[in-house]
């Protein structure tokens, strides 16, 4: 599992920071966090990773457009979300998804499924 790179897009700061701390553990690059639409569909642009986790609702901002950018590139991602699963972008809902609260174990596992860590 080590060497990928990870995108985190996550608008609470103590998950974005949680997951990074699991993921770098796991021996893996968090390449960058994003809190907004704006800071994540730049680092999507910017490219340089291997997978994704992305938080679909940034407050209030939704995560559609990163999502397309990143499924067009063919970049792995997996949702994360505290709402229903009609909250997910329409395009995407067949994408893995990561239900809030979830467990450092389900985020490794998430990672050994659908980003190319296993």
């Amino acid at each position: 599992m080590t060497s990928l790179r990870i995108l985190v897009v996550e608008d609470e700061p103590l998950v974005a920071m949680d997951m990074q701390d699991v993921l770098e553990g796991l021996g893996m690059q968090v390449v960058g966090t994003a809190a907004s639409l704006a800071e994540a569909l730049e680092l999507a642009e910017a490219g340089g990773f291997d997978g994704a986790f992305l938080d679909v609702n940034l407050r209030g901002e939704r995560i559609d457009r990163v999502a397309d950018r990143l499924a067009t590139a063919g970049i792995p991602f997996v949702f994360t979300t505290g709402q229903s699963m009609h909250g997910l972008p329409e395009a995407h809902r067949e994408r893995p998804v990561l239900t809030k609260p979830f467990r450092d174990r389900d985020l490794t596992e998430a990672v050994r499924k659908h980003l190319g860590g296993g």
